[in-house]
Order: structure tokens, then C-alpha cells, then sequence
């Protein structure tokens, strides 16, 4: 798995969580507090695109997880 994908997942299941656990309705609900989660996950993935900064890269990274742009092409 690469650095990129890893992210779109973190931040998805990020995502997911957090309406889970701050929407009323939801059957895992603890609090609407839990609604500053994705939120939060939005925000870091919006600035990332215009400072090139994230640090859920940077730490993907130190657990060795591979660039795309590292990896060799796929064959076919």
C-alpha cells in the first residue's frame, strides 16, 4: 500500500467515525462533539493540497509506507 492510498483511507474510516459517533441518530453515538472529527480530517486534507504539508504522510512515511511516485509501474 502506498502513502497515498493509506491516507484516502485513514481519512475515510476517519470520516465515517466521526458522524458515526456525533450524529444523534446513529447507534454508536457518544457525543455531537465527535462531529469536529471529520471536520477536522476535511480541513488537514484541504490545507494539505495547497502547503504540500501533512503529517499523517510524514508519520506513514516513518512506518515505511512507499510513495506512488517510488514505486515501480505495474506491468499490463
Amino acid at each position: 500500500m502506498t502513502i497515498e492510498k493509506a491516507i484516502r483511507l485513514i481519512a475515510g474510516l476517519l470520516v465515517l467515525l466521526g458522524l458515526g459517533l456525533g450524529h444523534p441518530k446513529c447507534t454508536i453515538f457518544v457525543s455531537t462533539a465527535f462531529l469536529w472529527l471529520p471536520a477536522f480530517v476535511g480541513f488537514m486534507l484541504a490545507q494539505s493540497v495547497f502547503t504540500g504539508f501533512c503529517p499523517m504522510a510524514i508519520i506513514l512515511k516513518a512506518l515505511g509506507l512507499k510513495e506512488a511516485a517510488a514505486l515501480p509501474p505495474k506491468a499490463g
